[in-house]
């Protein structure tokens, strides 16, 4: 019983993790569309009335509003607003600065200590985790995620010596979490590369 209530409630928070931010951007993008609809009628008269014209541009432009603002983004002044912006006013939302590490090791894009792959001595058994938050010289926050559901799990705070940074891309330690822990053999050849090689935070 407590198993399949376990289960429920992961399998609960596993969905949330994955429907909600959809819906939100889905939300957000019709609303959009509807803030330029009015800019795009004029150009969408010019069009047959088969074409249901207003929507379709409405949609690109938000689209190509939404790459300029990307690209901007990656430019030394875009980023200086953004990071002042982020400081400003996200950072003050909590679980803010977790999620955005999340979302930049994600995408690969990630230079934070924060999600860093490892695997974790629990007990006499090693379990894949990530390195949330080194607190000092010997000790670390360690978030272990439940299966298949990588998003819930447990935190720890663990000696770092029972810690083994794992030198894989975080997607890959994602992959075998979801997997019921298949292709987990890479994850312990990493830890050996790791043993011998240290990987420093």
């Amino acid at each position: 019983m407590k198993a399949a209530r376990e289960f429920v409630i992961t399998a609960l928070v596993g969905g949330l993790f994955v429907v909600v931010p959809v819906y939100l951007a889905v939300l957000l993008m019709l609303k959009g569309m509807q803030s330029v609809g009015g800019l795009v009628r004029p150009f969408a008269m010019l069009l047959p009335d088969w074409v249901p014209a207003e929507r379709l541009l409405s949609l690109l432009l938000v689209l190509f509003l939404c790459f300029l603002v990307g690209a901007a983004i990656r430019t030394r002044p875009g980023r200086a607003v953004c990071e002042r912006l982020e400081m400003v006013l996200f950072e003050r939302l909590p679980g803010y600065g977790l999620l955005r590490s999340l979302t930049q090791r994600v995408a690969g894009e990630g230079y934070e200590s924060a999600w860093t792959p490892a695997l974790v001595e629990i007990e006499d058994a090693l379990v894949p985790g990530f390195i949330i938050e080194e607190l000092d010289a010997h000790r670390c926050t360690v978030f272990v995620p439940s299966v298949p559901t990588p998003l819930a799990g447990a935190v720890y705070v663990l000696d770092r010596a029972r810690v083994h940074i794992l030198d894989i891309p975080f997607t890959q330690a994602i992959k075998s979490i979801s997997r019921w822990g298949a292709g987990s053999k890479g994850l312990v050849a990493a830890m050996g590369h790791s043993a011998r090689d240290p990987v420093k935070l």
